[in-house]
């Protein structure tokens, strides 16, 4: 056989293995779901350096315990369009020998962040055992003198070296799991003293405080009064929540509740939303473990939690952007799947649903409340208003089930009370498709607005006028399915 036709039959072979480990199957199948309606574009997504303003953040974290390599995903970090990536400061990776500090593997972390024009905040978390306190989440806080002279030293040389680089601190993870539940006030002295030291190297720093594991109220509460008998209770810019619930939208009235719990304390203090993801295969540890969730449901989930943060205009922390190595498991709740040696395979849909969100919601998008409708589906429906510039719209999805992994689409009559829309379309957040509704299904009535067989599902759509929409309308060349995307 010819050397040359060899060679190409070879290349062929490679190229065709190597497509077939790095594309994501489920993506496809999303892109080949039908909504019935003509699809006239896709949704323009920015990086970061493109996008002027954003609330929105990135997990990064878990560098500390080496469970992810930085290296070999920086460069998606900022094609998500984020402004923020959170990461955790590891005080056992930093101080091996006692006051001997090694910050190099941080500073590619944080130096390659801003790099994407990613602005990162830092946890300052978990123990040390050259100090004999456990490194692991949820291992007990220390409370004798000799290991937090050690801990408050470490802060210190952390912020003295980043000041000029990281503005806002988060003090501690989930100090409210195992254990420590029934110690808050020993979290509530660990924050103290740890402000203190932060604000004496950085005055203007932002804190970011509790970083719970869930909403519990009790142990806040336990947290806020130790504070408040030390007349601190106003030390925190944010109180920081992980709300892990099956259904995101059930977590909204805790959410609710905890940010009354908070103001009753300080009314100038802010929510964080800075950590909730979803795995995207049934797991057996972590976080809503014991589910068969599908990498479907995980992009349904996300684009959930997120309009609902939106919503409540919080800032929201997307975990995470890859799956993660822990010592009993190869977690699934990366919008990148990874594999044993941390290499990236393919994005996953949420990838794409979190990039598309985040470009929908720029700068430019201002929450207009929830806006009433009437229907006669029996399902639950959360409306979302959005304002661009002159124009309202609304994000609506059903809201009253966990997300499922059927694709497809419930058809449904609805009207929109006092919503006007001259030239409406359609937006599939995951995909990213703009689809044109037929002008005999939309129907203006007073100051409503009718809409017939409507696509609705569990996840958000997008309502909103063309006007205020960035999308790139679809020709020959770009078809409905981007050559690029679902592949690495």
């Amino acid at each position: 056989m010819n050397k040359r036709i060899l060679a190409v039959i070879v290349t062929a072979v490679l190229s065709l293995k190597a497509y077939s480990q790095h594309r994501s199957i489920t993506w496809e199948q999303f892109n080949l779901a039908n909504t019935g309606l003509r699809n006239i574009g896709l949704v323009t997504s920015r990086p970061a350096s493109e996008v002027k303003q954003s609330n929105w953040s990135i997990g990064c974290e878990t560098l500390d315990r080496d469970y992810a390599t930085f290296d070999n995903y920086k460069k998606h970090v900022g094609e998500l369009g984020a402004h923020y990536a959170r990461i955790q400061s590891g005080w056992a990776k930093c101080e091996q020998t006692k006051g001997r500090y090694e910050f190099n593997w941080l500073d590619k972390i944080v130096d390659g962040l801003l790099e994407m024009k990613v602005q990162p905040w830092m946890v300052l978390c978990y123990g040390n055992p050259i100090y004999g306190a456990n490194e692991n989440l949820g291992a007990r806080i220390f409370t004798d003198e000799p290991t937090m002279n050690g801990w408050l030293a470490y802060v210190r040389a952390t912020v003295k070296r980043y000041k000029s680089k990281v503005t806002e601190w988060e003090i501690w993870n989930e100090p409210n799991l195992g254990d420590n539940s029934n110690f808050a006030a020993s979290y509530a002295n660990l924050l103290m003293k740890t402000v203190k030291v932060i604000k004496e190297e950085q005055p203007n720093a932002i804190i970011i405080g509790l970083a719970l594991s869930g909403t519990p109220h009790n142990f806040a509460r336990e947290v806020f009064e130790v504070l408040k008998k030390n007349k601190q209770e106003t030390i925190l810019d944010y109180l920081s929540f992980h709300p892990y619930v099956p259904n995101p939208d059930e977590a909204n009235a805790d959410i609710d509740s905890l940010w009354r719990l908070a103001r009753s304390y300080d009314p100038k203090i802010k929510l964080y939303q800075g950590e909730n993801g979803c795995p995207s295969i049934l797991e057996w540890g972590h976080a809503l473990h014991s589910y068969p969730w599908t990498e479907i449901s995980q992009a349904k989930w996300l684009l959930r939690r997120m309009a609902n943060d939106w919503h409540r205009q919080i800032r929201s922390s997307i975990f995470t952007l890859v799956d993660l190595q822990y010592k009993n498991m190869l977690q699934s709740f990366g919008l990148i799947r990874t594999n044993l040696l941390h290499e990236n395979i393919y994005k996953r849909p949420g990838f794409y649903a979190v990039q598309h969100m985040i470009n929908i919601l720029d700068q430019d998008a201002e929450q207009a409340g929830y806006l009433e409708y009437e229907s006669f589906t029996p399902r639950a429906i959360s409306i979302s208003g959005i304002r661009k510039g002159k124009q309202t719209g609304g994000m609506i999805w059903f809201s009253d089930k966990i997300p499922g992994d059927n694709l497809q689409w419930e058809k449904i009559d609805i009207t929109i009370k006092n919503l006007s829309i001259a030239n409406p379309v359609y937006v599939d957040i995951i995909t990213g498709k703009v689809y044109e509704l037929p002008k005999h299904n939309v129907k203006k009535i007073g100051n409503d607005l009718r809409l017939r067989d409507l696509p609705v599902w569990d996840s958000p759509m997008l309502l909103i006028d063309k006007s205020a929409l960035n999308f790139k309308p679809l020709s020959t060349e770009t078809g409905n399915l981007s050559e690029t995307q679902g592949i690495l």
